[in-house]
């Protein structure tokens, strides 16, 4: 399986000078965590991720208005992110060792083509390898300090 076949395609943008408050309302509109951030609607080189955690912890949390502008907030590269003919097995291992729960899709020059969620995994790849998608779960959602402590103590 490719990450082609895993992928959400065409996912719903930002650009960095639109209002945190746009993110936020795609977000809640179509049932998301986060908004790939793109250069333009003409030009969907992908600058970064603005997630529900980036705005509740770097916008709300330190009392900025909801009109700030994305590039304020937004996690930027360098990002983990994929080809559309990556392996199954590559798109795990980044999601693992980024431990984040999304990666994006990229083509030629950085064009953003889909993203790949951790729901994306359950939905597609979870009927068949559920084991799998059940320790990228546990990998992914660990505290970091719960991954050193783990990796202390094989040694």
């Amino acid at each position: 399986m490719r990450a082609r076949d895993l992928m959400t395609s065409d996912p719903l943008v930002v650009t960095p000078t639109d209002h945190v408050s746009r993110a936020a309302e795609i977000m809640r509109d179509t049932r998301v965590g986060c908004v790939p951030v793109v250069q333009s609607s003409e030009s969907p080189v992908l600058l970064g991720l603005i997630t529900d955690r980036d705005i509740a912890v770097r916008c709300v949390a330190k009392g900025h208005d909801s009109k700030c502008d994305v590039k304020a907030h937004m996690t930027a590269g360098p990002l983990q992110t994929v080809g559309p003919d990556a392996d199954i097995s590559e798109v795990i291992e980044k999601m693992e060792a980024g431990q984040v729960r999304r990666i994006p899709v990229v083509g030629d020059r950085g064009v953003l083509l889909g993203i790949v969620a951790q729901a994306d995994l359950a939905t597609k790849l979870g009927p068949k390898e559920p084991l799998k998608v059940e320790e990228v779960l546990e990998r992914v959602s660990a505290p970091v300090c719960s991954v050193e402590r783990s990796a202390t103590s094989r040694r």
